[in-house]
């Protein structure tokens, strides 16, 4: 009976072929692997770049443009978010007051109207009466908000803020504004339908009431902390309180840098964000995405 075998030089070239292919087919899976790890990585990193950008530019949507400032963690002082400064790399808080843009939506209705009756006898040096609002349910959307800390008490209501100074929003911090002169009016409510001043003894004397207004109860922060984007909110200012008092929510992770970069003409400016990733070790991958605020 006769029977077929691999030769010695058969055996040979398959074990050869076998190791060529073992080789590279080694190689090439290596490769495909880094370069499919490479693509998720950058994938994810401008997602995630893209998404905390957004973020930020909704929440800035509401800020009340004056109150815009930035300034550097741990240093006393700030500026103008669209002041031209000497260092503007070192600067890595970007801080605004926001109206209450939930309360002003409602639900069927505006919660408050934004709206002052200018008549003398219904708005008055102690209380200043908003046509169609509801002050109740503003305490109680507050209350909701803020995690049951904060109610309408903690509020307050700005006129015409336009040509106001970031110093008139109570950003220094401890300082509490104690008169109703500044672009911030702490109130409280009188009535179901008025505010009245939540200073004790200090009234509305010698303010200009215009007949519309914004209500804002919280101040919001975003913070680079070296690593990670925070977000703040939850604050008043106006009452000498600083984001440290504040709720933090973390935003973004693994960010390297934070910019807020600055364009005087118009009120407009940027805000750029860097994140990283080290995944792959031995190599450090970073993506960075830019958004202009208006």
């Amino acid at each position: 009976m006769k029977r077929s075998a691999f030769t010695m030089l058969e055996l040979i070239f398959v074990i050869v072929v076998m190791g060529i292919i073992g080789k590279f087919g080694v190689e090439f899976l290596a490769q495909a692997y880094k370069t499919f790890i490479q693509a998720k990585i950058n994938n994810e990193l401008h997602a995630n770049s893209a998404n905390a950008l957004q973020f930020i530019a909704k929440r800035l949507e509401y800020r009340i443009p004056p109150s815009a400032i930035k300034r550097i963690s741990g240093a006393a002082g700030f500026v103008g978010v669209t002041e031209v400064v000497a260092n503007p790399n070192a600067y890595n808080v970007l801080e605004w007051i926001s109206y209450d843009s939930d309360g002003f939506r409602g639900t069927n209705a505006p919660l408050w109207s934004g709206i002052v009756d200018l008549d003398p006898s219904v708005t008055t040096l102690n209380a200043i009466t908003s046509v169609a609002t509801n002050t109740t349910d503003v305490d109680d959307l507050i209350k909701i908000l803020s995690n049951n800390t904060k109610t309408i008490a903690n509020a307050a209501i700005i006129f015409n803020a336009e040509n106001s100074h970031p110093n008139s929003f109570g950003w220094s911090g401890g300082d509490v504004l104690n008169d109703q002169s500044q672009a911030m009016h702490p109130i409280n409510a009188a009535s179901a339908t008025s505010f009245s001043s939540s200073l004790g003894g200090i009234n509305f004397n010698g303010m200009k009431i215009y007949n519309r207004y914004m209500l804002a109860w919280s101040a919001y922060a975003i913070v680079h902390n070296g690593t990670d984007l925070i977000l703040y909110y939850n604050y008043q200012p106006w009452a000498g309180q600083n984001y440290l008092n504040g709720t933090p929510e973390l935003l973004m992770q693994n960010v390297d840098t934070f910019r807020i970069k600055t364009n005087p003409s118009g009120g407009i400016f940027s805000i750029m964000v860097c994140a990283r990733s080290n995944l792959i070790a031995g190599e450090d991958h970073s993506i960075c995405k830019e958004k202009v605020i208006f």
